[in-house]
């Protein structure tokens, strides 16, 4: 096997301990939290995280398997439900329980997570020469920038409901 080879294992291997520690912060922050824009959102990102670790172990085996990236992988990961989360909150923004600090606190976090994973896949994809394997850290950081800007958008709302709501329903007066 080649060091090349062997470095694409090590990163997946850092990729797949993020993925599962990522995917259990959520899990846990969604049964603690009693707000349900929490819970929902905790548990969609939790799920996407849980597919992401279930595609990079494939790619895992296959990569250990022949030493080299596979010809074919499925790059395509299965939408999620983050930006539908956020629709439900607009149209429940007014009669959702208010966030506790703890809830704020592990978005805070999560915005960590999501940031230091754009960055990490970001640092794969710009290693690599191959365009499929490009491709793949591609899908990645999308998700993880979409996870990233449902989240920063749910620290808003949890910090300022009726600043968030206001901004989101672009509310302004007429001059005449």
């Amino acid at each position: 096997m080649t060091s090349t080879a062997e470095e694409r294992i090590k990163a997946l291997e850092i990729a797949l301990t993020n993925e599962m520690r990522e995917r259990d912060f959520y899990l846990k922050h969604r049964d603690r939290t009693t707000n349900p824009l929490g819970k929902s959102m905790f548990q969609n990102i939790a799920k996407d995280e849980e597919e992401h670790y279930q595609r990079i172990i494939a790619l895992h085996a296959m990569l250990k398997e022949k030493g080299k990236w596979p010809d074919s992988i499925p790059l395509v990961v299965k939408g999620n439900n983050v930006k539908a989360t956020l629709l439900k909150m607009l149209n429940e923004a007014k009669s959702l329980p208010l966030a506790d600090d703890d809830d704020i606190k592990a978005i805070s976090i999560a915005i960590d997570f999501e940031k230091k994973g754009v960055a990490f896949y970001e640092n794969l994809k710009n290693s690599v020469e191959e365009q499929q394997e490009k491709a793949f850290y591609s899908t990645l950081i999308a998700i993880e920038r979409e996870h990233l800007l449902s989240l920063q958008d749910s620290y808003e709302f949890f910090r300022d409901p009726e600043g968030w709501y206001r901004t989101k329903e672009k509310h302004h007066l007429d001059v005449a």
